[in-house]
């Protein structure tokens, strides 16, 4: 229910940013379907130390943030979940071509993995990837046309198919699409999914980043839900990056700057870790390495050749995802 009331408080807030008059202590994030409680924190946390500012959200999945941005939505700093979302804001002459030096780690302060949840008791015994393609298994996860919590699945499963069939490519389409066909809703973004399979309690299994998963099983708790850790996932990085058409428009590139810098800080990080999300800072890292399950994660780079190669072959018009 709470997750429901955000995802409220998010429109209404979206609304009201768009509707008012812009000045240069007020930022508006558009992030990713699932950082609404993250980000309520961060943006807290921030304020706190920068009296007088204002950081309005907008939550979607990130594709869809990306084209609402080019037709208009004046978003100061983007935190989305996939590189290539914020590639398609390059093209279109939003953000700058060496963004990702902007910022540490190819600006990607944390990280996290899809991961899986299911019902108390894990009655389907749903273990790893391949237990997701047996004819008794429904599989939640959001449309990737429109979802990048959804396409880090997609990979997730493509990885993991190509490890387990040696690179057939035959054999690993018809895992992917064996996966595909057990999902009976195919809903627009990660928080969406959520409510589908906690509320509606429609399917054996939640695939969503590792964050999410965390974050049910402590609003809900350990009695309803399980979280399943594959033997591999994907690395799932979180860019970040300033609008600059659009902060330069509104005079809050110093302030849009600073905002990203908190992400990176001590506070910041402790922020991210507390909300399931990997932290970077070594010492936060290490505070919190209890919580996180070991596993072993693949590479974008490492398996399918970055994400160029990865945008045409299988996220473009008529890709393999098609």
């Amino acid at each position: 229910m709470k997750r429901f009331l955000l995802s409220v408080a998010t429109a209404a807030g979206l609304f009201l940013a768009s509707s008012q008059a812009w000045s240069a202590d007020k930022l508006l994030n558009a992030s990713y379907d699932v950082g609404r409680e993250l980000f309520v924190q961060v943006n807290k946390a921030f304020i706190a130390g920068h009296p007088g500012v204002t950081v309005d959200q907008s939550h979607a999945g990130t594709s869809a943030q990306a084209r609402a941005i080019a037709e208009g939505l004046g978003a100061d700093v983007v935190t989305f979940n996939q590189v290539t979302d914020i590639d398609f804001l390059v093209k279109k002459g939003l953000v700058s071509a060496d963004w990702q030096k902007d910022f540490p780690d190819n600006a990607s302060p944390f990280y996290s993995l899809p991961s899986f949840l299911v019902r108390a008791g894990n009655p389907k015994h749903i273990k790893d990837w391949n237990d997701l393609v047996r004819d008794d298994v429904q599989v939640i996860f959001p449309n990737p046309k429109t979802s990048g919590n959804a396409r880090y699945t997609y990979l997730a499963a493509t990885a993991y198919a190509k490890e387990a069939f040696k690179g057939d490519d035959a054999k690993v389409k018809e895992f992917v699409t064996k996966l595909f066909n057990n999902v009976p809703i195919f809903d627009t973004g990660g928080r969406a999914a959520t409510t589908t399979f906690v509320q509606r309690e429609i399917g054996d299994v939640l695939i969503t980043f590792e964050s999410e998963t965390r974050g049910i099983r402590k609003e809900y708790g350990d009695d309803k839900f399980e979280q399943v850790t594959p033997t591999v996932s994907l690395l799932a990085e979180f860019p970040v990056a300033i609008v600059d058409k659009v902060a330069d428009e509104h005079g809050t590139r110093d302030l849009a700057k600073s905002y990203l810098d908190f992400l990176y800080s001590p506070e910041g990080q402790t922020i991210a870790a507390e909300n399931g999300l990997r932290a970077r800072n070594a010492e936060v890292a290490a505070k919190y390495k209890a919580d996180f399950p070991d596993v072993r994660l693949l590479t974008v780079e490492d398996v399918f050749g970055g994400w160029d190669k990865v945008q045409k072959e299988h996220f473009a018009a008529g890709g393999l995802l098609d």
